[in-house]
């Protein structure tokens, strides 16, 4: 295994719950050109906590969050849908606004608190994907690979390229039997991708090791 310091360039360059089906590429191109930005102050996008998943107003800021930087996906009303992951990020980098049912305001706080309702281990995969987006990649979720999260190289989009790595974030007091190791190894392996596993220490750093497969 080779360790990924955690103040190195990284070299490596919630579950998404779908109300609608998202749209196709040919579908976006219609729609997200409108939200390209123009140079002016990024405005907060209002959007709406719904349980398992945030959902954005019909707007072309909303669709701008998309359009530069993927986060979520575009439903067929013009909506994006976000993981609460994305949705905990852009809150705390002051790009959204979220609101309970009553229209009532929700703070960093209090979302993190639900977050971690619905999600138990919600705090170590968070400090792992924002230390990531943080550095310049794109994350997605990765239910469908049997990870948490999937990762792509830097400046490449969803759909403009596969997924470079699978990523498993892991307390560093939790411990991992040889059983569920080689599960992860076979599930990247399957799926082509490189493993990484993200170490989460108490003070939220992160460190990376990534597993490769090596023949004798």
């Amino acid at each position: 295994m080779a360790k990924k310091k955690q103040d190195d360039a990284l070299e490596l360059h919630s579950e998404e719950f779908t109300i609608e089906e998202p749209l196709s590429e040919a579908e976006l191109s219609k729609i997200i050109p409108k939200a390209v930005s123009n140079g002016k102050k990024k405005e907060k996008v209002q959007s709406l906590f719904a349980k398992e998943r945030v959902l954005t107003e019909n707007s072309d800021a909303a669709r701008d969050l998309y359009a530069q930087s993927r986060f979520g996906i575009v439903l067929e009303d013009g909506k994006v849908q976000l993981s609460l992951h994305e949705a905990l990020y852009l809150l705390e980098k002051g790009r959204l606004q979220i609101n309970d049912y009553r229209k009532k305001e929700i703070d960093f706080t209090s979302f993190l608190a639900k977050a971690k309702r619905i999600e138990p281990q919600f705090w170590i995969r968070y400090a792992v994907f924002k230390d990531m987006r943080n550095r310049g990649y794109i994350v997605k979720t990765a239910l469908k690979f049997g990870a948490d999260f999937r990762v792509y190289d830097r400046g490449v989009k969803p759909g403009e390229d596969h997924a470079r790595w699978v990523v498993y974030p892991v307390h560093e007091g939790s411990t991992m039997t040889w059983y569920e190791f080689a599960a992860k190894n076979r599930v990247a392996h399957s799926t082509k991708k490189r493993l990484l596993i993200g170490v989460v220490d108490d003070e939220s750093d992160v460190s990376y090791w990534e597993i490769k497969w090596m023949r004798p």
